[in-house]
């Protein structure tokens, strides 16, 4: 009986994943690319900036520069539910919601190097690269 419970789940699982799709959100398409400067709202840290062509890849900002798979699980209103898979390990799930086509809020989580994050970021964008 345990076997077909776990079965079933796993069935399930896989009908959900027809929901997801690979790529940047539509609501994203708005937004513009260019130079993008990142902050973590009450940290000391100087901003991060990084010019991109692709704004989905803040979704992944504590992964930044290593080879992720992306995926949209959900898109309502101004927000979207992204999750990635990083090559080299690690993973996460942001929820990047548009403010503005040149700011962005994300809640972020995840594990990097063996240890779990979670973080609010501000994304502007401040110009062309």
């Amino acid at each position: 009986m345990i076997g077909l419970t776990a079965l079933g789940f796993g069935l399930g699982g896989t009908a959900a994943l027809g929901m997801e799709h690979q790529g940047k959100p539509h609501l994203l398409k708005s937004v513009e690319s260019g130079l993008w400067e990142v902050t973590k709202p009450g940290s000391k840290a100087a901003p991060k900036r990084i010019c991109l062509a692709d704004v989905s890849l803040l979704a992944q900002f504590e992964h930044m520069g290593r080879q992720c798979t992306r995926m949209t699980v959900s898109e309502k209103g101004d927000t979207a539910l992204m999750r990635y898979t990083c090559t080299s390990g690690g993973f996460g799930s942001s929820d990047m919601q548009v403010v503005t086509p040149r700011s962005l809020r994300i809640q972020t989580q995840g594990i990097k190097d063996g240890l779990p994050f979670h973080d609010t970021l501000h994304a502007r964008r401040v110009g062309s690269c």
